[in-house]
């Protein structure tokens, strides 16, 4: 992941946590991104702005690829365990036969 380009970006709060993705200190979310849900919690504590916003892009990527319907809990579920991968397991994959978007130059 070439992350050369981001520019880390203050939240509201002025909080900071220790990114598991990019293994420094950084400004964390404002706000748990899932009310009452363990992995809401555990993003918040451990993610930080930058890398949920590369997440959020990964993520269209999967619903749109997958063409998910995020109004049923097969969805949900299975973007939880992506994002899962994503931040704390061994990285989440693209789909097979996934081709990514050329770069406009």
């Amino acid at each position: 992941m070439n992350t050369a380009f981001l520019q880390e970006e203050p939240n509201k709060t002025g909080r900071r946590v220790i990114c598991v993705k990019f293994q420094k200190e950084m400004y964390g979310l404002d706000e748990s991104p899932f009310d009452n849900h363990p992995m809401g919690q555990k993003v918040f504590d451990q993610v930080s702005r930058d890398a949920w916003k590369l997440w959020l892009e990964h993520m269209k990527m999967l619903m749109n690829e997958y063409r998910l319907n995020l109004g049923t809990k097969e969805a949900q579920e299975f973007l939880l365990e992506q994002m899962d991968k994503y931040f704390f397991g061994e990285g989440a994959a693209f789909p097979q036969g996934y081709v990514p978007p050329k770069t406009k130059n």
